[in-house]
């Protein structure tokens, strides 16, 4: 991963693809019992306001606007978590600073799963609204901070990059194959998170968010108990590749 995680791959990759999982989850959550509206991959929502254009399309603008609005805001939060973490970024107080905003996404989807499920927080009309902002902010302060780290393998969010840069690295024999090991899986897991939120949709939508929530808990957990690299730079700067 560049060297530049703030604990060891063996950790970080767990808990990264845990990331891409509970991301899988929540959009298919979102898309199906929502309103057609992602709240993790932005590309998808762009292409929808472009697609709602169409005559007759009957795809509403509210869902992916809240969504890209949110998941702005959300951005800015991770950014100002990682300048908070000095020069580094999250890296410098290793994996304390990223576990513990992972840790804070994983008690708002908690919380908002007891609230769907427990009925308070409806999936249509307006309150709908307010769990596409949710979660579209949580997300996007993940995928900041999850950037912020340097993971460019597993980005949790999207796999645009990710498919690229394995075919792209398969063609041409270039890349080292822990690297293309690492997108391929950001790829499967993705489609394995979107296909189990698809699934288990049929029984019950709190659960989907729950579930989502347990895994982005396990990923905090990694960085939180996971010791530094053992070639990073106590001062911050870059690390070794780590082996």
């Amino acid at each position: 991963m560049a060297g530049r995680l703030p604990v060891a791959d063996r950790w970080a990759v767990p808990a990264l693809l845990f990331l891409t999982f509970s991301t899988g989850l929540v959009d298919a959550f979102c898309y199906l019992r929502l309103g057609r509206a992602f709240v993790g991959n932005m590309t998808g929502n762009v292409l929808l306001l472009g697609f709602s254009v169409a005559p007759g399309s009957g795809l509403s603008v509210a869902g992916p606007l809240t969504a890209m609005a949110a998941f702005a805001a959300g951005s800015l939060l991770g950014g100002r978590i990682g300048q908070a973490a000095g020069p580094g970024g999250p890296r410098r107080h290793g994996g304390r600073r990223p576990g513990a905003a992972f840790a804070g996404e994983a008690l708002v989807f908690a919380a908002l799963a007891a609230l769907v499920g427990a009925g308070p927080l409806a999936t249509t009309g307006g309150p709908r609204y307010v769990l596409i902002a949710v979660l579209a902010l949580c997300l996007g302060a993940q995928t900041s901070v999850v950037r912020l780290m340097g993971a460019r393998d597993v980005t949790t969010t999207v796999i645009t990059q990710s498919l690229a840069g394995f075919a792209a690295g398969s063609a041409l024999g270039q890349g080292a194959e822990a690297s293309q090991l690492r997108k391929a899986a950001s790829v499967v897991t993705m489609l394995a998170g979107a296909a189990a939120g698809a699934l288990l949709l049929r029984v019950t939508s709190a659960g989907v968010v729950g579930l989502a929530a347990v895994l982005v808990g396990c990923a905090a957990a990694c960085f939180l108990l996971a010791p530094p690299p053992a070639h990073a730079d106590p001062g911050g700067g870059p690390a070794l590749p780590v082996r």
